[in-house]
């Protein structure tokens, strides 16, 4: 995610550098230049304001391509709009969504602050919360489909009612046969219910695993905030990249478990 995330940072700086005022200036006198004939020494040809002019706009490019602060604001940015907390609907997970989109603009700030090694490395602690970022937007978006997921809703608020009355019947049948298909009729909805709470716990670990989550970015932000460049901090910056790799690998287990629990759900429902 993080290098296609860059790679689309990358396009869009270009994209911009190349529409800009600046290099329709460049393109535009060029053109004038060539148009017009000028011939500020007797051997210049009227072409080379075609060349000179391209020339320019690669430096022009190239300069813009390789500004760090540009580009950081370009995978800002490109963060922001493809994780969208306006994309989600549920009103506390929004709110987690965006304040971590904060803590990583504001760590990928910190970090510009320093210079040398220190700079790349905690330039790479803050891209490695860029995948931290979009594990976030997915739980969030887990919690708003099984929320709004009125199937879910249904079940969960009928299926132990409806388990009571086949264990009734059950009770109270004299027939072997019927007997028989009522405990498989049992055994149907027992592993149904088993699946729905199962779910439901997930949900609510993601929950808490939001808050949790959005309090270590916390603490990385004001762990980034203290370091400085000596040798002792470029080992607590590799600590920190660590504990972000817990993080992620915490989130996506989770968001793995809620979708294992979700497909079997969706295939026993299909049988």
């Amino acid at each position: 995610m993080r290098e296609e995330m860059r790679g689309r940072a990358w396009r869009a700086i270009v994209r911009q550098a190349f529409f800009s005022l600046e290099s329709a200036v460049i393109i535009a006198l060029a053109i004038a230049l060539f148009g017009l004939g000028y011939q500020p020494f007797d051997w210049w040809q009227p072409a080379y304001w075609l060349i000179f002019g391209a020339v320019a706009e690669a430096l022009y490019l190239g300069a813009t391509v390789s500004d760090p602060q540009a580009a950081q604001r370009a995978v800002d940015a490109m963060l922001t709009e493809h994780y969208d907390p306006d994309d989600i609907r549920n009103p506390r997970a929004r709110e987690r969504l965006r304040r971590a989109l904060e803590y990583r603009r504001l760590i990928a700030e910190a970090a510009r602050k320093h210079s040398g090694a220190m700079r790349v490395s905690l330039e790479a602690t803050a891209s490695e919360i860029d995948d931290w970022v979009a594990l976030i937007y997915t739980l969030a978006r887990r919690l708003d489909e099984f929320e709004e997921n009125s199937v879910l809703a249904r079940d969960r608020r009928l299926v132990p009612h409806d388990l009571t009355n086949l264990r009734r019947r059950l009770r109270a049948e004299q027939s072997p046969e019927v007997r028989a298909e009522l405990e498989e009729a049992i055994q149907a909805k027992e592993l149904q219910l088993a699946n729905l709470r199962a779910l439901e716990d997930r949900v609510k670990r993601a929950e808490i695993q939001l808050d949790q989550t959005l309090s270590a970015l916390g603490t990385v932000y004001a762990q980034v905030q203290v370091i400085d460049s000596r040798g002792a901090d470029r080992t607590r910056t590799e600590r920190l990249q660590e504990d972000i790799h817990e993080e992620v690998s915490s989130l996506a287990d989770l968001i793995a478990a809620i979708d294992e629990v979700q497909n079997y759900r969706l295939s026993s429902s299909e049988r």
